[in-house]
């Protein structure tokens, strides 16, 4: 899809991990999914799962007795926008600013900044 996804929460977030694991699925199988994982009330789970149908993030197969959910974008879409959300926020825009700085603080191993510069060898045009 090309216009820009919607905003999602870290609730949400939690969510749609559940879904891109395995979709389509009945709110009960999200809930049931979703307390595994958290201590979190069947209706929170509700609440965020009509929000991100709102937010349309998610839709709706309403042809059977049981509406199933499932993502309208994938876990890669919504991973990029949400670093191009920070970037944009934190680092004015720019990755060289943001890794920049993971270098300087030796937030990256020497394995990391390896595998970084073989990278970057292989996309000289980038």
């Amino acid at each position: 899809m090309t216009s820009k996804i919607p905003n999602i929460s870290d609730a949400e977030w939690e969510v749609m991990q559940v879904l891109w694991e395995s979709s389509p699925q009945t709110a009960s199988q999200v809930i049931s999914s979703m307390q595994e994982q958290t201590d979190w009330k069947p209706k929170t789970v509700r609440t965020l799962l009509d929000r991100l149908v709102q937010k349309q993030v998610v839709g709706v197969n309403k042809e059977h007795r049981v509406y199933t959910f499932f993502p309208l974008y994938s876990r890669e879409e919504c991973q990029r926008e949400e670093m191009q959300s920070f970037m944009k926020r934190i680092y004015g825009g720019t990755l060289k600013s943001m890794l920049v700085q993971f270098i300087q603080e030796d937030s990256l191993s020497d394995e990391d900044i390896k595998e970084l510069r073989e990278i970057l060898n292989k996309n000289p045009e980038k």
